[in-house]
């Protein structure tokens, strides 16, 4: 249960009534409509709650705020509420003070839904894929594929939290010209060690890396020069599978090292082989949104965007401005665009498999991607302005000792996943790559490792930790963790304390803003600020040798916490450890 909003909710139903009861005594005229909202001021010293009903109806009611504030609390009746008392403040604002029914509620809550507290059914109905990560499959995976990863993997645990049906999905990229590229450089490395890499030249346009050599070697053990006279079309053909089949299941286990397990791998090349993407690209040309140029077929990019411009009101000097460019779908050799495939990969989600959402993790480099693909979901009539979702990420910069590191250590290589999980442990990545999408972030290798509280992850782990040894050694001396019924939520006054709780309130808050705002590092500071309320209460507030009602208050209170924090730490895919 969502402690904080049922007492917004109650504000709200109080205020409400005792204005019916004002207009029933005649002292305050009877008016429909009244927008009034519920907010936790900022300075304790102003109450718990606060309501603007008194402003939001005053010009209706033809009275001062003050007035109207004052007629309301003369009729506020907070019989069996969350609350224990209410004042006029300001301009006629009204605070709401809590009593301790609330506080008993929240660890009531939080000890009654266990692992499911802060989780809703918000969401429940909705059908929803997060893609993410999706790399080529011609390489190691990079940096910025390990923050794509945990940033889609715990989007896709708030998403769940908050009742949606989701699914995890990852984007195989081996068809197109990447694949081709990555052909062509294997069979380069592949001639080069048959007939020497003086004789054949490097593709200046392949990839360069040590993988490829590996893979060309690789292939060499196993088949010899069996492709030396073998066609250009049989050696690209057998050197791209034998890559791809040995690159795939090596992603697949980095990322399930990093703890992301997908519910489909889905590959390109079934959309072409289907037919899928040439069905896709005589839609789009069904509804009159291609034409032929050049021997080339074109999407008219820029019209879809001029008419999703004009039925969102934007000016005509605004659309303008915009500079809109048409794409090629099908080039003049016949070959389709990757763009064409992308169309037709997300015709797919919402047409074939019926996502209600789709929500793709993308680098922030493909941003002028985003509207083109909206628009061309838009042009097959699937709404994608207003289903299909974007998360653009910033760029990592990895940091040793505040100097920029962009080698591996052990390789000397670029960094990998691989790289950085060998020095960094799991969970560690995990946290600090799960920060605000938006923003460009620093990764500390040093900071990552060290085991005090200027770690954040150190800092939450350590928090549960405290609280699970507390609870053992209390056990040990016969106080076990009391039933919620058993414990006297009145006790809990003290500052510490009640910052406590009200803390545990706020995680259900938490989840639900994460999953609005697409941003799942919601949860790491509000887990960093609840290991602070924690260490500042068990600093204040004596436990062993108390009294048995108090020490059993203040149990319950620590083992409430430890259960939030467990909660939160296991939606960011991290591991809540009883001993450090």
């Amino acid at each position: 249960m969502n402690m904080l909003q049922a007492a917004k909710d109650q504000v709200l139903a109080l205020t409400t009534a005792a204005c019916r009861a004002a207009v029933s005594a005649g002292e305050l005229p009877e008016v429909e409509g009244i927008r009034a909202g519920v907010e936790i001021p900022k300075d304790p010293a102003n109450g718990d709650y606060t309501t603007t009903f008194a402003l939001a109806a005053a010009k209706a009611m033809k009275k001062s705020p003050r007035e109207i504030a004052g007629t309301l609390l003369a009729h506020l009746d907070l019989t069996g509420s969350y609350f224990a008392s209410a004042e006029i403040a300001g301009a006629g604002f009204l605070n709401f003070r809590l009593n301790e029914s609330w506080f008993a509620g929240v660890l009531a809550a939080v000890d009654g839904e266990g692992a499911a507290y802060g989780r809703s059914d918000a969401l429940k109905g909705q059908k929803i894929m997060v893609e993410f990560v999706s790399a080529n499959p011609t390489g190691p995976m990079h940096m910025g594929n390990a923050r794509g990863g945990v940033l889609g993997d715990t989007l896709a645990a708030v998403l769940e939290a908050g009742g949606a049906d989701v699914w995890r999905e990852f984007y195989v990229n081996d068809a197109g010209n990447q694949i081709e590229k990555f052909a062509n450089s294997l069979e380069a490395r592949y001639l080069q060690i048959l007939l020497g890499e003086d004789a054949v030249p490097f593709p200046e346009d392949g990839y360069h890396g040590d993988d490829i050599r590996e893979l060309a070697q690789a292939y060499y053990d196993q088949h010899g020069d069996s492709l030396r006279d073998a066609s250009r079309e049989e050696r690209h053909a057998a050197l791209a599978k034998f890559g791809l089949e040995r690159n795939i299941p090596r992603m697949q286990s980095d990322l399930r090292r990093y703890k992301i397990e997908y519910d489909q791998w889905f590959f390109e090349s079934e959309l072409h082989e289907s037919g899928y993407v040439a069905e896709t690209v005589d839609k789009l040309t069904a509804a009159g949104y291609t034409y032929e140029k050049e021997g080339a077929l074109w999407l008219a990019t820029g019209r879809i965007l001029e008419e999703a411009c004009r039925r969102a009101g934007k000016s005509e000097k605004d659309i303008a401005k915009l500079e809109l460019k048409d794409d090629v779908l099908r080039r003049a050799n016949g070959f389709y665009t990757y763009f064409a495939a992308d169309i037709a990969y997300h015709r797919n989600k919402f047409e074939k498999r019926g996502f209600d959402r789709v929500i793709n993790i993308w680098g922030a480099d493909h941003h002028g991607h985003v509207a083109r693909l909206k628009g061309a979901m838009d042009a097959l009539g699937l709404d994608g302005t207003n289903r299909l979702d974007i998360v653009l990420m910033q760029l990592v910069k990895l940091l040793r000792d505040g100097e920029v590191v962009k080698m591996s250590k052990r390789t000397g290589k670029a960094i990998s996943l691989t790289d950085l999980l060998d020095e960094v442990p799991v969970d560690a990545a995990r946290w600090f790559f799960n920060a605000k999408p938006d923003t460009q972030m620093d990764f500390d290798l040093g900071l990552a490792v060290r085991e005090d509280s200027e770690n954040p992850i150190y800092y939450v782990e350590y928090a549960h930790a405290r609280i699970c040894s507390l609870l053992r050694n209390l056990a040990a001396e016969g106080h076990p963790v009391p039933a919620v019924a058993a414990v006297d939520a009145g006790l809990l006054s003290s500052e510490t304390e009640i910052a406590l709780i009200k803390q545990l309130a706020l995680f259900c808050d938490e989840l639900r803003l994460a999953a609005r705002d697409y941003d799942p590092s919601h949860i790491n500071r509000y887990l960093v600020d609840l290991a602070g309320c924690f260490h500042r209460f068990y600093t204040a507030c004596r436990i062993k040798g108390e009294a048995d009602d108090i020490l059993n208050a203040r149990l319950k209170l620590a083992d409430a916490a430890r259960s939030v924090l467990k909660n939160g730490l296991a939606l960011l895919g991290v591991e809540a450890p009883e001993r450090m």
